[in-house]
C-alpha cells in the first residue's frame, strides 16, 4: 500500500489519496542514535468536513459519531509511532483510519422496545404487597366502641 493509493474503507467507500494529508516528527521510544535525527512518527489528517468521496449522509454519520475525535477544524487525526520505520508507520496509520471509519459507518442496530417480564411483574406485585402488609401492621388496632 503506497501513498498515493486511495484507502478502500469497504467495498463502496474509499478515500483518495489527495484529501489525506501526512506529515512527520520524530518518534518517541526506542531506537538508538536513530531516534534523534529520523522523522518515523507520522501524523495522518483526514477533513471529514470537506471531504469530496463522503455524501452528506456519511458525512453527517462520521461527525456525529466520531465528534470526541474530530478536531474543531472537521480533522480526523491519527497518530502512529509503533513502528520505526516510516513506511510501516504509514501503512498503519492508514490502516487505522480504515478500521475507525469503517467502525463508525457501520449500521447500528435499531433498539425495539421490550415490556417487563411476567416475572419481573409478579416480584414487583410482591413487593407491593409486603410493603402494604408492613404498614398494615403499623396501624393502630381498631377498637369497637
Amino acid at each position: 500500500m503506497t501513498r498515493s493509493e486511495p484507502l478502500r474503507v469497504n467495498g463502496r467507500l474509499s478515500i483518495p489519496a489527495s484529501e489525506l494529508s501526512m506529515s512527520y516528527a520524530r518518534s518517541g521510544g526506542p531506537g538508538g542514535q536513530n531516534v534523534n535525527k529520523v522523522e518515523t512518527k507520522v501524523v495522518l489528517r483526514f477533513s471529514v468536513a470537506e471531504s469530496r468521496a463522503l455524501g452528506e449522509r456519511r458525512r453527517a454519520m462520521l461527525l456525529a459519531r466520531l465528534a470526541n475525535r474530530i478536531t474543531s477544524g472537521g480533522d480526523l487525526v491519527i497518530h502512529a509511532s509503533r513502528y520505526r520505520e516510516r513506511a510501516r508507520n504509514e501503512e498503519d496509520a492508514r490502516e487505522r483510519l480504515a478500521a475507525i471509519l469503517r467502525e463508525a459507518l457501520r449500521p447500528r442496530p435499531t433498539r425495539r422496545p421490550t415490556g417487563p417480564t411476567r416475572a419481573s411483574k409478579r416480584r414487583r406485585r410482591e413487593g407491593k404487597e409486603r410493603r402494604a402488609a408492613t404498614k398494615r401492621l403499623r396501624r393502630p388496632p381498631k377498637t369497637d366502641d
